[in-house]
């Protein structure tokens, strides 16, 4: 038996595979993919469980601050991140989406700097979305990507150098159930990194840039130093110099706002920045809280980007960042163009560039929009704002922010009937989606991913489970939320196409909104619900 053989054994392929996927999921693909679950998940496992115990601490009162046994990296002036890597030095306008055929060449075609290619929160895990996203990118970067859809021809535009890709794979929480290594699913980080660098980090370099990664979801520099070992192992084993890979770290938990410096300081060869996940950054503070009354927040629409902890959020990142010499990327813009309607559309599209021109002027090197209308926004923003690359020389050395601003959640705002309302539409508008396969929904001209829909469902918990009075006198309890919830979920069954899943969206939804049960991540309660597990593939 030969030693590939032999690393094979105890690996099962469960999804179904064609001609296209397979050549992404060949033998030696698979081989890489073995050894990296083989190497690291006991020690992901390991890192999930110290989650667990650190939401027990939270739970009884206890509140994050910064860790006194990483005092020396925070207060040491000498070490710095990466130097900005080639195609990642100006990042002014990211846009972001799935990795569907259609959305990789409008993105690329895009007149942004960079495209992140979403095999997370705006992809629902399908076994094809999660390959076939695979397949994309591989063709993508050889130029291989024009298709024709009916009538229509998709074609990368040759008038310009193309945005540099980035990958954005999944949490370290999520699995991947259709490929097990040793009667156990694979991580869908090592599994959306693994084959995204094994097919194409070689033939990035030989075209100017390099396999780039955006990393969601953490929680501590741990999780960063496992991402780094994984980085070295990957970069050794395919004979690639070490530091080649940059990982963009998204800060969109609480207790990572706590240690910035350290996770930076864990993937400093490998470091592209921070960035500002602002809605999941929201729902990690309702999450983390959830049994602490002080931390009730107001209807969704109150918690902006100035109110206190979010403010401190923001200019900590910058801070650190730039001290650290790497990019401090801001948020989302989420607005969808409003055709029928201009008047609707200019006030949207006016948000759109204050809140550009707020990222900019607080030392932002650049932004994320979720549509290509709205980058010529944000472009002309950054532009005459920002006429360097980037602005790290913006060190930011007049902010001092505090355990205590991270935690003020101090804001002006109530809950109203109208809020509940919209939490249940965007939770279930966006659950129906995922519940077909489909990761990134349009509701109400926003465009919705999975961290909106935890920010809604868990704003809904929060205020159940600490019985919050609305504006309009209403006590919020488990019957009161169920009301609602059936009336929205009628509702919005009723003016869906046929066969549409809102009711069993609302099934899932009901167990969550009571303020008694509450899963770690939507995606991990769904997630069954689109496996599709098959006999075991070929090789």
């Amino acid at each position: 038996m030969s030693n590939a053989d032999s690393i094979l054994e105890g690996v099962s392929i469960v999804g179904a595979l064609n001609d296209q996927t397979r050549k992404i999921l060949n033998k030696e693909a698979t081989v890489f993919l073995a050894l990296l679950h083989r190497a690291f998940n006991t020690q992901r496992k390991e890192l999930l469980q110290r989650r667990n115990i650190r939401q027990a601490e939270l739970d009884k009162g206890v509140l994050p601050d910064f860790l006194p046994e990483t005092r020396h990296i925070r207060e040491n002036d000498a070490w710095k991140g990466a130097p900005p890597a080639p195609g990642l030095v100006d990042r002014r306008v990211e846009i972001t989406g799935p990795t569907d055929r259609k959305m990789v060449v409008n993105a690329l075609n895009s007149n942004v700097w960079t495209y992140m290619a979403d095999f997370e929160d705006s992809s629902a895990p399908t076994w094809d979305n999660m390959i076939n996203g695979q397949v994309n990118l591989y063709d993508a970067i050889r130029k291989q990507v024009d298709f024709k859809q009916g009538e229509k021809e998709y074609k990368l535009r040759t008038d310009r150098v193309l945005p540099t890709l980035i990958a954005r794979a999944r949490g370290w929480h999520l699995e991947e159930k259709h490929f097990t290594v040793d009667g156990e699913p694979i991580s869908g980080s090592l599994f959306d990194f693994g084959l995204y660098f094994f097919h194409n980090a070689h033939e990035l370099v030989k075209r100017g840039t390099g396999p780039y990664y955006y990393l969601p979801k953490m929680e501590s520099h741990l999780e960063a130093r496992l991402w780094n070992d994984v980085f070295n192992v990957a970069q050794d084993y395919i004979g690639m110099p070490r530091g080649t890979i940059r990982g963009t770290v998204l800060i969109e938990t609480i207790v990572a706002a706590f240690e910035m410096d350290e996770i930076i300081y864990e993937l400093r060869d490998h470091s592209a920045g921070l960035n500002c996940g602002r809605w999941d950054y929201i729902f990690s503070v309702i999450k983390k809280f959830r049994q602490n009354p002080n931390f009730v927040l107001p209807d969704r629409s109150a918690v902006t980007m100035t109110v206190p902890f979010m403010d401190a959020y923001v200019k900590l990142l910058i801070k650190t960042c730039h001290r650290r010499g790497v990019h401090a990327m801001g948020g989302m813009a989420a607005q969808i163009p409003i055709k029928n309607d201009k008047e609707a559309n200019d006030a949207a599209m006016a948000n759109v560039y204050a809140d550009k021109l707020r990222e900019v002027r607080a030392g932002h090197d650049g932004t994320w929009v979720a549509h290509p209308a709205l980058a010529s926004i944000a472009s002309e923003v950054f532009n005459k704002h920002m006429p360097t690359p980037n602005q790290m020389f913006v060190r930011r050395e007049d902010v001092k922010v505090t355990g205590n601003d991270l935690l003020n959640m101090n804001m002006p705002g109530t809950i109203t009937e109208e809020g509940i309302r919209k939490n249940l539409n965007i939770g279930l508008g966006y659950m129906e989606g995922w519940l077909k396969g489909i990761g990134c929904v349009p509701i109400n001209y926003l465009m919705e991913d999975a961290a909106t829909a935890e920010v809604s469902r868990s704003q809904l918990w929060q205020w159940c489970r600490h019985g919050i009075t609305t504006a309009e006198g209403k006590k919020v309890d488990k019957a009161y939320a169920q009301k609602l919830l059936k009336e929205q979920a009628d509702e919005l069954a009723s003016k869906g196409p046929k066969g549409n899943k809102y009711h069993l969206a609302a099934q899932y939804f009901s167990g969550q909104v009571t303020g008694e049960d509450y899963a770690d991540f939507l995606t991990s309660l769904l997630y069954n619900e689109i496996t599709s597990i098959g006999p075991a593939a070929k090789l």
